[in-house]
């Protein structure tokens, strides 16, 4: 029997598989956490993150202090990193959205960095 996060691992490595990841196209990966949402944009060819952006920000930090993570507080995490990754010259991305549903939290995030100038 696989425990909890054998199975989550493998959703992650069947959404990561399908993913069409390039030089042009690094990958926008979300976290989400019961307090927090985190997302970044990973070059995989360097190894590195491009940008990054949470709800432990210094823009969005002192703004949902004490507050639950909602639709509206993902919402904010996806325009800032779109504003992030536009300063980084960072226009088109593939969502990475990990072992989660693509609805609630980390569909309202997608929308919200469309909306912002990211394209998917």
């Amino acid at each position: 029997m696989q425990t909890k996060n054998q199975k989550t691992n493998i959703r992650k490595k069947r959404v990561r598989k399908s993913l069409r990841v390039s030089a042009e196209r690094p990958r926008l990966s979300v976290f989400r956490s019961n307090r927090h949402f985190y997302a970044q944009i990973i070059d995989d060819l360097s190894h590195g993150t491009i940008v990054a952006a949470s709800t432990q920000s210094k823009e969005l930090k002192e703004k949902f202090k004490g507050k639950n993570i909602t639709l509206e507080v993902a919402q904010e995490v996806g325009r800032l990193i779109a504003k992030k990754a536009k300063e980084k010259n960072v226009g088109k991305v593939c969502l990475d959205r990990g072992p989660y549903l693509y609805h609630g939290r980390v569909k309202a995030f997608a929308d919200a960095a469309r909306e912002a100038g990211l394209e998917f």
